[in-house]
C-alpha cells in the first residue's frame, strides 16, 4: 500500500514537472508576465487560491480513487 501512495506521488510530481515545462516552452513570455502579476498580489490571496487548489485537487484525487 505504501509503494503504491509513493508511485502515485511520483507520478503526481511527474505530470507537474510536465505541465510547467509545456507551458514554459510554448510561451515564456506568458509565463513571465503570470509570475510577475502573482509577485503583484497580496499574500491572502495567493493562500487562499493556493489551497483551493489543494482542496480541487484532493477532491479528483479521492474521485479518481473510490
Amino acid at each position: 500500500m505504501r509503494s503504491l501512495a509513493v508511485a502515485d506521488f511520483l507520478i503526481g510530481v511527474g505530470v507537474l514537472l510536465v505541465l510547467e515545462g509545456v507551458m514554459l516552452a510554448a510561451s515564456p513570455a506568458w509565463m513571465r508576465r503570470a509570475m510577475k502579476s502573482a509577485l503583484a498580489k497580496p499574500d491572502n490571496i495567493l493562500r487562499a487560491v493556493g489551497i483551493g487548489s489543494a482542496v480541487a485537487g484532493l477532491i479528483l484525487i479521492w474521485i479518481i480513487r473510490r
